[in-house]
């Protein structure tokens, strides 16, 4: 039987590479899980891929998207009956598997998460894997000993998707944030949307500084490396931590062993693509618990599947502020 699916061919040999089409099951590779897709999401990996404007995928054709959010229609796992819903995030879907841009899906076992009870399919879509990747993160601080009452914590990036989820789950948290970002029309959003306790203009930390300042932050959640990244490591308190999880402004860090061994400072790096199946459980059980008492401030809004092509150019243009939730079975 087929589906409709966002279907992605080479984009050196085909003219028109992006495209909703009729696909067929046998298409799928034949694992042990076979999902119904009620959500999945757009992100800004999945915009280069679908606008053939970064290296992405390297295997044609794909099914794009690298979130899923399906309720399983087909099982050879004992652990994942018919009926059952989950969550897929990173495992390489959308990049070297078919992704969740489509009406099916299937996914090895190992591969999902149970949708935990509280958490809504929407919920899991925005959430998605900006928001594990934020979680992931201040996981680490905890774990790393960084607690409220220790000072302040840095967030760069603080207006994009990682940076945002990170900035109301560390208030949510009773952090005090410094909320680090470019985006001059993003205060209000930042601060009373999000939680964000005062902000710092991207640019103070965007250059090349010095490689031990002023101690500023006991901990930071950095979201784009580069120069803003060795910056904040020079300014962290002593026995502080920072956490990396992105290259916005690039994948190079120049820095000195100053921070390490004149004041202990602990740089941990999170990978949410190939994390243990331990930690994407506890990440997703934390939302579960904040949400218990509160719902998700991050705007967003809701597409259909036709519309993810023209989405995906509008987000690369920076026309989209929030989150793109797809919803991909057609009406």
């Amino acid at each position: 039987m087929a589906f409709n699916a966002l279907w992605l061919t080479d984009p050196k040999t085909d003219t028109d590479p992006a495209n909703i089409v009729q696909v067929d099951e046998t298409t799928l590779p034949h694992l042990p899980v076979t999902l119904r897709v009620l959500y999945s999401s757009l992100n800004y990996k999945d915009a280069l891929a679908i606008r053939a404007k970064a290296p992405v995928i390297r295997q044609f054709p794909l099914i794009p998207g690298i979130d899923m959010i399906g309720e399983v229609i087909a099982s050879e796992s004992i652990q994942w009956p018919i009926g059952k819903l989950a969550i897929v995030t990173g495992w390489g879907i959308g990049e070297q598997y078919h992704g969740g841009l489509a009406e099916k899906f299937t996914a090895k076992a190992e591969w999902l998460t149970a949708l935990p009870e509280g958490i809504t399919p929407t919920d899991a879509a925005l959430i998605g894997t900006a928001g594990l990747t934020a979680m992931l993160a201040v996981l680490q601080l905890e774990q790393q000993g960084i607690t409220p009452e220790k000072g302040p914590i840095a967030v760069s990036g603080a207006s994009g998707g990682v940076g945002s989820f990170s900035t109301w789950i560390l208030a949510k948290l009773g952090y005090e944030v410094i909320a680090i970002s470019g985006d001059r029309h993003a205060e209000e959003y930042l601060v009373q949307t999000l939680g964000a306790s005062s902000i710092l203009p991207r640019s103070e930390l965007s250059e090349s500084g010095r490689k031990l300042q002023p101690e500023r932050w006991v901990g930071a959640i950095d979201c784009v490396g580069s120069h803003t990244l060795a910056n904040l490591l020079a300014a962290t308190q002593r026995n502080g931590c920072v956490v990396a999880c992105g290259m916005a402004q690039g994948l190079e860090l120049t820095t000195s062993v100053a921070p390490f061994i004149l004041r202990s400072i602990r740089l941990v790096g999170v990978d949410s693509v190939y994390c243990e199946v331990a930690q994407r459980n506890a990440a997703w059980q934390r939302f579960a618990t904040l949400l218990s008492h509160s719902s998700l401030p991050i705007p967003y809004q809701t597409i259909g599947l036709q519309q993810a092509i023209e989405f995906a150019g509008r987000l690369l243009e920076g026309d989209i502020r929030g989150r793109i939730v797809v919803q991909t079975t057609f009406n």
